[in-house]
């Protein structure tokens, strides 16, 4: 007879497993720890661009904090390190000291093509659940940017882009993103 342990980790539990392998990337989804490669040159420049932008914004007008890639409770069995993170300064009580204590006010995932159904689908759901109030999924790939405003329990577009337009997205209207800047370069450009 084998016995098979079935409990998952809980949220507090994967705090303190410390920091992640060189090379990859760990959450938690459902109680299970759940590995990503890390990010592609493509992905890092676009978020790197973006964080820029929005945190220039940010700290122009006095609105709160962005942070990256940090450990975001959604559950107590569920961590996400969303790409870039934005909480206004009325939420900023929910930063703690080794991760985000609630649902920012905004979570941006730059697409990769290990994460592109993970992205559209499981954490589009999930940031939903938890009461996410803004979700951009930006692929750097396609070129394109969507916005997502929470309405009631679910997502409903809230706006988008492409390619070399300028854009003003929730929860930043009066910021205009110009496209055309967060993307990486074409190779020998």
């Amino acid at each position: 007879m084998s016995i098979v342990s079935t409990a998952k980790m809980t949220a507090r539990q994967f705090l303190e497993l410390g920091e992640d392998p060189v090379g990859v990337h760990l959450e938690l989804v459902n109680g299970e720890v759940a590995v990503s490669p890390s990010a592609t040159p493509g992905h890092s420049y676009t978020e790197k661009q973006l964080a820029y932008i929005l945190e220039s914004h940010i700290r122009a007008n006095k609105l709160g904090r962005l942070y990256g890639d940090v450990d975001t409770i959604f559950g107590r069995y569920d961590v996400r390190r969303p790409d870039l993170i934005y909480f206004s300064r009325r939420r900023l009580d929910l930063v703690g000291e080794k991760a985000m204590e609630g649902p920012p006010d905004l979570c941006v995932e730059i697409v990769s093509p290990s994460s592109r159904l993970i992205d559209r689908r499981d954490k589009f759901k999930q940031y939903a659940r938890g009461k996410v109030a803004n979700y951009w999924i930006v692929d750097p790939d396609e070129r394109t940017i969507e916005a997502f405003k929470l309405t009631g329990r679910s997502f409903k577009k809230a706006g988008h882009g492409k390619g070399d337009e300028i854009v003003s997205l929730p929860p930043f209207r009066e910021l205009e993103i110009p496209l055309g800047q967060i993307w990486h370069p074409v190779r020998g450009k």
